[in-house]
């Protein structure tokens, strides 16, 4: 049986301005200095504990910021193989369609000549320079994307506030003013302190990962569709519904394959898109050798500026077809947190780029001799043969091609999860290996339903792409401008070196976005509606969030800030919340905490409220690592507070590692009772394993007795400095004494013989009073929102009886 107290809220001691930082950064709580002192003379006094550990023992570790994977060599091609077969299904599969989309009628020599020219030079810039060699390396640990180039800017510069309790756990690596060139300096301190600039990268940050959800939504329907519409090359008269049908159920079998993960689904997968790019590399080759490998001139750019001279508004309208050449690439930026950077740069170099460049010329050499074929590319200039092996191949690499944009919806909702733009839902690592490959079921089952309803209302590619390629340019030129900030604050690169290279890339996204925005009104307008949909989910999410921050602010201290130890030993409250003296019940009190900075938000309302506590208390947190598992040896950090009996455990766990179990308070308790055994050795100069206290009577006095003549030497035997001794006295710190140790154990033996209690906070917000129309509809939205999808306490795999939620109110 649960049981559940509910408290009212209580007010919060008041934050001075000089608390906030630059850029509009929740401030975390003042850490004092003093603090030990004043609890060591308290325990001097009781003369029952010696100096406290500092309260934020555990709680910082190097081991608790994410690091970028390091991958063999074998492990590294292992990788690129892999990327094949889930990144480059949208950008392989584009010679199905991009000269059928350029031209609305059978193309002259001179303008087949421009747009192959301005194809070849589109993938070069826009994927090859652009993405694979530069924006690239704007990874942040490993994770790609638009957001994450957000987080990069964000630990290099104050624009983003943080959730408190997991601010330790992010390495803020801002350079020093006197390390930035007055140049740079100018740009971080602009962006710092004006408020618009601060939330327009918010904002981009957030429409970016809302626009490559939105193409997730349409790029399965897209490609599948296609695919299955190829059928009426060989059976010209197949019925639509049929399409439509076949089209549904390929959709569905390929989100049921997801939680497979990467690695089994690229078995499979990363064949079908090797072979599809062979076929098109070898039939270009083939066609340029028996029709016209005069059209490999094309590779001179002036062909590509004729063309948009001659045609003018015609060939400017036509670039909306070209850029179907590279759409995809926005995903091969997101998805490198599943194969890294390297591992991508060598698929694509080594293979994806020349095929498809040959795929390209070759198609041109068939159509400069039949001009008509430019309405079906693929398959009519396969040679005599090969149609139906095409047709299969094709098909299943147009399958495949939507992969890269499920893969990239799972790392980017992973990403801003972490960054309190989304609730926290279940994510699922799929590989002990590569620690990045990521499945999320509920975002996986949404994205079957909403790909299956718009294949079936839609019902045909023309309107799908009508509705496609807006959003890709909308995330790369996003992607353009976060990188140059990237390389301005975080690579100090100078801005007048860094000016040119942009304003020369942001003249190719904005000439092709201008070209794309002409399909807004014929279809375009979904994918801009959904992703705005989306943004604001996110948006209104963050700021629920930050509200909730700084209603709990007031919580986020010390243990010594809520509790004082009086000269006869006992507990009460510090004079700032009554000075009441605390009583104490039998038993051992587990309390839980998330991430958590310092004492559980639960702990402080526990005690301020009910004015009791456990005879001994334990903080847990827990810290999950992105890796498969942490040694048991590294897994655990115990540490002693300022009030008696009281102790932090952090537990460090990889996402392989069961943490929550039955038998967790036994566990607590062999960790407890280890540190207070080695704690006693430590003081002492003894630095040896602990010794185990399994089968050791620690209520019996003549056991504890021999424990301890084995931890505290006496005098006697000159390994104790005397007290006498003034180079050796030192009050403020008192000497470690066998009834101390003795104390403490026999404490925690019989706290936990007499009952165990896991005691965790339910915390209910509500909408201040006076609160203005708008905001307070935003409030209750972003709490309804809230209610639906915390982790309820049933979910904890914990004896029920001895679990007890406390419930408390705080305004936001």
């Amino acid at each position: 049986m649960e049981s559940t107290i509910h408290f009212a809220n209580a007010p919060r001691p008041r934050r001075s301005a000089d608390d906030l930082d630059i850029g509009g950064v929740v401030p975390l709580r003042t850490r004092s200095r003093s603090r030990g002192r004043k609890s060591s003379v308290d325990i001097l006094k009781i003369g029952q504990l010696e100096s406290a550990e500092d309260e934020d023992a555990g709680l910082r570790d190097e081991r608790d910021y994410k690091r970028k994977q390091i991958f063999s060599i074998k492990q590294m091609f292992v990788l690129a193989y892999q990327s094949i077969g889930v990144i480059y299904g949208d950008i392989g599969t584009s010679p199905l369609y991009v000269y059928s989309s350029t031209f609305m009628e059978a193309p002259n020599r001179p303008d087949l000549l421009g747009a192959l020219s301005l194809i070849l030079w589109s993938i070069t810039m826009m994927v090859t320079i652009k993405y694979v060699l530069i924006i690239l390396r704007a990874d942040n640990n490993g994770e790609g994307g638009t957001f994450s180039t957000y987080s990069l800017l964000s630990r290099y510069a104050n624009i983003a506030n943080r959730d408190p309790r997991e601010a330790t756990m992010i390495r803020m690596e801002r350079h020093l003013t006197g390390e930035l060139s007055r140049s740079t300096r100018g740009v971080r301190s602009t962006i710092e302190k004006t408020k618009f600039f601060r939330g327009l990268l918010k904002t981009i940050g957030v429409l970016a990962v809302s626009m490559v959800m939105a193409d997730g939504v349409l790029t399965p329907a897209q490609s599948v569709l296609g695919a299955v519409q190829g059928l009426n090359v060989v059976k010209p008269d197949i019925d639509k519904s049929t399409v439509i049908g076949v089209t549904c159920a390929i959709l569905i079998l390929l989100f049921l394959l997801q939680p497979l993960g990467i690695t089994k689904i690229t078995v499979v997968f990363s064949p079908v898109v090797i072979i599809w790019l062979a076929f098109n590399a070898g039939f270009g080759i083939y066609n340029l050798a028996r029709y016209d490998y005069a059209i490999l001139k094309a590779f001179n750019p002036f062909y590509a500026f004729d063309y948009l001279i001659r045609n003018k508004y015609q060939g400017w309208r036509s670039l909306g077809g070209i850029l179907l050449a590279f759409t995809g690439v926005e995903a091969l930026f997101a998805d490198i947190g599943a194969f890294s950077r390297h591992a991508v740069q060598i698929s694509w170099l080594g293979y994806a780029y020349p095929c498809l460049l040959l795929a390209y010329t070759g198609q041109a050499a068939y159509i400069s001799e039949h001009p008509e074929a430019y309405s079906n590319p693929f398959y009519n200039c396969a040679p005599d043969g090969w149609l139906i092996p095409s047709l299969v191949v094709a098909i299943a690499a147009a399958v495949v091609a939507s992969q890269a944009m499920i893969t990239a919806t799972f790392q980017l909702l992973t990403q801003i999860m972490k960054l309190s733009y989304f609730p926290q839902i279940r994510v699922v690592h799929t590989s002990r290996t590569y620690h990045g490959q990521l499945y999320v079921p509920s975002i996986n089952w949404l994205l079957m339903i909403g790909t299956v309803l718009v294949a079936a209302i839609y019902n045909n590619t023309t309107s799908l792409g009508n509705a496609y390629g807006v959003c890709v340019m909308f995330v790369t030129f996003f992607d353009s401008c976060m990188v140059t900030l990237v390389a301005i604050v975080v690579w100090r690169i100078k801005p007048y070196f860094v000016f040119l290279p942009w304003l020369t890339i942001a003249c190719l996204d904005g000439t092709f976005l201008s070209s794309a925005l002409l399909k807004v009104p014929d279809g375009a307008w979904f994918t801009l509606a959904l992703a705005s949909i989306l943004a604001c989910i996110f948006i209104l999410w963050r700021f629920g969030k930050e509200q909730q921050w700084f209603a709990e602010a007031g919580d986020r201290f010390p243990t010594t800030h809520f509790v004082q130890t009086r000269d006869d030993g006992r507990l009460q409250l510090s004079n700032t919340f009554g000075g009441k003296a605390i009583s104490s019940i039998e038993g051992f009190g587990i309390f839980f905490d998330k991430a958590g900075e310092t004492t559980p938000i639960v702990f402080s309302q526990f005690i301020r409220k009910l004015v009791t506590a456990p005879e001994v208390i334990v903080f847990f947190h827990l810290r999950p690592l992105d890796e498969p598992s942490v040694a048991p040896g590294n897994r655990y950090f115990v540490s002693r507070l300022a009030m008696p009996n009281c102790y932090r455990l952090v537990v460090r766990h990889g996402y392989m590692d069961e943490v929550i179990t039955p038998d967790l308070a036994s566990l607590i308790f062999e960790k407890v009772r280890d540190h207070i055994v080695t704690r006693a050795l430590d003081r002492e100069g003894e630095r040896q394993p602990a010794p185990t206290t399994s089968g050791i009577d620690l209520g019996n006095p003549k056991e504890l007795h021999k424990l301890n003549a084995k931890l505290v030497p006496s005098e006697k035997d000159g390994s104790m400095p005397s007290s006498s001794d003034p180079e050796t006295r030192q009050a403020p710190t008192p000497t470690l004494s066998a009834s101390s140790t003795s104390a403490r154990l026999s404490a925690l033996e019989r706290a936990f013989n007499h009952e165990v209690l896991y005691i965790v906070g339910k915390e209910q917000m509500r909408v201040k009073g006076g609160t203005n129309l708008f905001r307070k509809a935003v409030l209750k939205l972003f709490l309804f929102i809230r209610e639906n999808t915390r982790t309820k306490i049933a979910s904890l795999d914990l004896d029920r009886d001895r679990v007890i939620e406390v419930g408390f109110v705080k305004d936001v």
